[in-house]
């Protein structure tokens, strides 16, 4: 089927609110080539599911192409009515699948040598329509902190040399109730600002109590969810021919009561709990791996006011057929390893921070956990600073805060 034979009962199977967006500009999307409309209904298939942030830039793109006179629009998507589609492609179900229909599609640009030109177009596209979309003003400024080390005792490490040269390394931090103040500085600013998925708390063990205006996702309390994806992996690696490609598209279909997720499937955030798990690599078995990536999606997808990111130390590396299945020998821990790596997760963390508007106000603290180092960069701190002279924990939380 081509897009101009759509109707609104080809969106039967879209959840309600999707359904509701997309019929609504139906003689819009009719419009739309086969090489971009998936793409489009790729993400409004999951409306429903999508964090404020996400929904906005979705009713942006609509509004975006929905202004543009008939002309503007036709030059707009001329990119996309050059690519060269096959008749495979067009017998698919890319209403009912787009997700599906984009890998194939991908596979196809590659092997056409189009990837290229898609890509230009692609970027082109985005960079357009997402200038078209003014930022709403931010009640406050963002707001980051990480916390790393847990377990480690003495540490020849180190620490922080990709975010000293960005603000001021403090080397006698005094730490009393240190993780608490981290914590009730997040519950703070979601009292003071209130914001659906707007403050988010992510740790790699069991959390502390936060408010439930802050959206919490901890590696230690989805130990059954992680089982179960797991278990899924491994039948799916133990197969008798293993397609890395269907792999990945049967991770893709996992649902959260396949797991032992909300009964219903319909809650935002175990779906996104979800898609930690079945898209990120390494996710299912490393802690490290599971709060870098965490915060990574969190920024990029719910654009939080206030982020706090604990790494807790993960499992030593083993072979993969026994990190999945964890039944013959429970690995150790690597607290020392786990510094490395949550060190720059931390780096990761500040550069993703930094992609968000309002990016020249932001503050953002990382802290040795139960130790006196740490940095912390934003207006107010001098950048490749050191300091020996000792400071309060709670005092430099008060001041990025």
């Amino acid at each position: 089927m081509l897009p101009n034979l759509l109707t609104a009962e080809s969106f039967n199977s879209y959840p309600p609110e999707a359904k509701l967006l997309v019929v609504a500009d139906l003689s819009l999307l009719q419009r739309l080539p086969l090489g971009f409309l998936p793409l489009l209904l790729r993400e409004a298939i999951v409306y429903d599911w999508k964090f404020p942030a996400e929904r906005r830039d979705i009713d942006g793109q609509f509004a975006y192409l929905r202004a543009l006179p008939p002309e503007q629009l036709a030059k707009e998507m001329s990119p996309f009515v050059a690519l060269r589609l096959s008749g495979e492609l067009e017998k698919t179900d890319w209403v009912g699948s787009p997700a599906g229909f984009t890998e194939q599609l991908t596979a196809h640009l590659w092997t056409t040598h189009q990837i290229d030109d898609f890509r230009t177009a692609a970027v082109d596209y985005v960079a357009r329509s997402s200038a078209a979309l003014p930022a709403d003003p931010l009640p406050a400024h963002r707001l980051g902190i990480v916390a790393i080390g847990q377990g480690v005792g003495d540490n020849r490490y180190r620490l922080f040399r990709k975010l000293r040269p960005q603000g001021a390394y403090f080397t006698r931090v005094r730490q009393a109730h240190g993780l608490g103040t981290l914590v009730e500085a997040i519950a703070r600013r979601a009292s003071e600002h209130p914001l659906p998925f707007g403050h988010w708390y992510i740790d790699g063990e069991a959390p502390a109590a936060v408010p439930d205006s802050v959206a919490c996702v901890s590696y230690a309390t989805m130990s059954r969810v992680r089982a179960a994806i797991r278990n899924r992996m491994q039948k799916i690696y133990e197969a008798d021919v293993f397609d890395p490609e269907l792999f990945r598209t049967k991770m893709a279909q996992t649902r959260p009561e396949d797991v032992g997720l909300s009964a219903g499937g319909d809650n935002a955030l175990d779906r996104f709990r979800l898609s930690l798990l079945t898209e990120g690599s390494g996710t299912q078995v490393f802690a490290t791996t599971f709060v870098q990536w965490a915060a990574r999606e969190a920024l990029r997808r719910a654009q939080p006011l206030t982020l706090f990111a604990r790494f807790t130390p993960r499992q030593r590396e083993n072979p993969m057929n026994e990190l999945l299945a964890e039944t013959r020998r429970l690995p150790g821990l690597d607290p020392q390893g786990s510094l490395v790596d949550a060190d720059m997760g931390a780096y990761y963390t500040w550069l993703n921070q930094q992609r968000l508007s309002g990016s020249d106000k932001a503050r953002f603290l990382v802290w040795f956990e139960d130790h006196g180092e740490a940095v912390a960069i934003g207006p107010g701190f001098e950048r490749n600073q050191r300091l020996d002279t000792p400071v309060e924990l709670a005092d430099l939380v008060a001041r990025v805060s």
